[in-house]
């Protein structure tokens, strides 16, 4: 279960030197925050020079705090000629500020056109990982809210130089015991530096027992001396093989299935340096499941915030920035009728998710609603074939239409796609898999455990109910904005008829009244759309790649995998939004760039979990 988020009190009596009254200690130095993170923390770490040419350089820093070093570190790779292609920024933060708090700590800031950007994409207080974008993804921050010492065991990346910032030692000692330090070398490889204002006799002896040279340098006054260390084990660390990364020089890729998942998955290659081909077997884009005229998007609670919530919550939570970003039209604000609350005792999160009572519900509604429910202000509706339009042209991909793949051959590095002739369709190093339900065939024995699952939807032009905000429950309500809505939907496993259903329209028209909480009776001709859900028995999606030939191994994370074939795809009913987090998934999978989401996360969706319980089951 995931600790809620307390958020930092920042005391601003000396408006030059912001502190912690929990710690009581200053954020920074007097001498300037972007003095102390350009000298101690980019001069320590050999920066710019050591990103120069790369084609990606991470960050790993102990403590975001007021998040100067992010933005010196930003500010500097702005400047840089010669800077690395992307800039990866990870940073942990047990209480991170109020976005008030943050305007007032940046009010005057010398870099006002960053500081504005990172208070525009400030996050809401929830525990976990927070990928946030900026410069069209070339500068990433990975926020993770929550404490270090479990954050830094959940996190699957390999850094480049580490900036250790917490409070200090005598004041805050879980950021620098032993402990800590460990799991930060755990996230290390030769050569990786490491840089503090600190010099700890008891940190610098940590650091050089696991494997670190630690020097002294000259510091940045009132301070005489700083410490920087490099990274020089005797042994090199041995990395989890099903951690590591599938596709790691790819500059090319082949996307099968140009819907919600192919397109993010495009998008966030595209993002990450690789140009992408997305082939599609029908005439274009968005013309299956990913077709449906509106859909919802939403996070969700529960008492334990379980591996299922937390992934919602991250999925929904990227969904939310991707479709601001694409500036895409959409429905704002969602409400999901509950008959009861039962987390009265969970803190909200400001931002993330509301508790109403019926009657702030109805208001919002703007109608009269019989139940409390949780308002996402974050969430609301869209066009699903609109979002995957928008995310393909943003991905500049080459889209090939009219072409079924039917098989697939590994040739040397490449993977190529053949179509029913037989004939070569596309090629390139890495191969995304991220087709419904069309592409089963391609899946082998792990399409077996996958079920495809038939929905109808419908559509009523004179709606005698239609919420001002899409609302969810027993089944969901979308104003189509012309006076009509979209309800639905029904669910049928393994039926795969096309044609509109009456029997079916009547089920949705009953869920549509059973949410306005009153008899409705619309009448209206057979109208709605049919589409089919790919969905795994645990209800998460299937991202990540797949087996290696060989023994299975007893832990996902110990499990070879093929190079360059991935999988993206079971995404049941909710597409819309998962497909944003999964597409950063894939490109970090396969590119080996620091994952946005926990290690227990990538257990929950990895493809190759499935049959690692059939063996435990059947004891083998």
């Amino acid at each position: 279960m995931s600790t809620p988020i307390t958020p930092a009190q920042v005391d601003f009596s000396d408006p030059a030197v912001p502190a912690s009254p929990a710690f009581g200690d200053v954020y920074h130095a007097r001498a300037g925050a972007l003095a102390q993170a350009r000298h101690v923390f980019l001069g320590g770490n050999g920066l710019p020079g050591r990103w120069q040419g790369r084609r990606c350089f991470v960050v790993l820093e102990t403590g975001f705090g007021l998040g100067n070093n992010f933005l010196a570190t930003w500010d500097v790779w702005r400047q840089d000629p010669a800077r690395c292609e992307r800039l990866v920024f990870v940073s942990v933060e047990k209480h991170p500020l109020r976005r008030d708090d943050l305007a007032r700590a940046h009010a005057a800031s010398p870099l006002p056109d960053l500081a504005q950007q990172l208070l525009a994409a400030w996050p809401p207080l929830t525990p976990g990982l927070h990928p946030l974008h900026f410069e069209g993804g070339r500068v990433e921050l990975l926020l993770g809210l929550g404490d270090a010492r479990e954050l830094l065991r959940e996190l699957v990346l390999q850094a480049d130089a580490i900036y250790l910032d917490g409070f200090a030692p005598s004041r805050n000692p879980e950021m620098w015991d032993e402990w800590l330090l460990k799991q930060l070398a755990r996230h290390a490889a030769p050569g990786t530096t490491a840089a503090t204002w600190s010099v700890s006799r008891p940190m610098r002896r940590a650091l050089a027992a696991l494997g670190f040279e630690v020097g002294l340098a000259p510091g940045l006054a009132p301070k005489p001396e700083m410490t920087a260390a490099r990274f020089a084990p005797r042994h090199t660390p041995r990395r989890p093989a099903g951690r590591a990364p599938l596709a790691p020089g790819a500059r090319e890729a082949v996307i099968v299935g140009a819907g919600l998942a192919g397109a993010a998955c495009a998008l966030a290659l595209s993002r990450a340096g690789v140009a992408c081909t997305v082939v599609e077997a029908l005439s274009g884009p968005a013309q299956a499941s990913s077709g449906n005229p509106a859909g919802l998007f939403h996070g969700t609670v529960n008492p334990d915030d379980g591996p299922h919530a937390r992934f919602n919550r991250a999925a929904a939570l990227a969904t939310q920035r991707l479709v601001a970003a694409l500036g895409l039209p959409h429905q704002a604000g969602l409400l999901r009728l509950e008959t009861r609350l039962p987390l009265a005792a969970m803190r909200e999160a400001e931002g993330y998710v509301q508790a109403l009572s019926a009657a702030e519900a109805s208001a919002r509604a703007g109608t009269t609603l019989a139940q409390p429910a949780w308002f996402y202000p974050g969430g609301g509706a869209l066009d699903p074939a609109a979002y995957t339009r928008a995310m393909l042209a943003a991905s500049g991909a080459a889209l090939q239409t009219g072409c079924q793949a039917t098989a697939l051959q590994r040739d040397g590095d490449v993977w190529s796609l053949q179509g029913r002739d037989g004939a070569c369709i596309a090629r390139a190093p890495l191969l995304v898999l991220a087709g419904g339900h069309q592409q089963l065939p391609l899946l082998g024995p792990l399409g077996a455990d996958l079920q495809v699952q038939r929905g109808q939807l419908t559509h009523l032009a004179e709606a005698p109910w239609c919420p001002a905000v899409p609302i969810a429950g027993d089944g969901y309500a979308i104003a189509d904005g012309q006076g009509g809505v979209w309800c639905g939907a029904t669910t049928q496993d393994g039926d795969l008829e096309p044609g509109l259903r009456a029997d079916d329209q009547a089920d949705n028209l009953a869920r549509y009244g059973r949410l306005a909480g009153r008899a409705l009776a619309p009448a209206g001709p057979l109208a709605g759309r049919v589409g089919w859900r790919l969905i795994a028995p645990d209800r998460l999606p299937l991202i990540g790649g797949l087996a290696a030939p060989g023994n299975a191994a007893d832990q996902l994370r110990l499990q070879p995998r093929l190079p360059g074939l991935l999988l993206c795809t079971g995404f049941a009913s909710r597409g819309i939004y998962w497909a944003a987090l999964a597409g950063q998934l894939v490109a970090a999978q396969a590119l080996g760039l620091p994952r946005p989401v926990e290690a227990d996360l990538l257990d929950a969706v990895d493809p190759l979990r499935l049959a690692l319980r059939q063996r435990r089951r059947r004891g083998g």
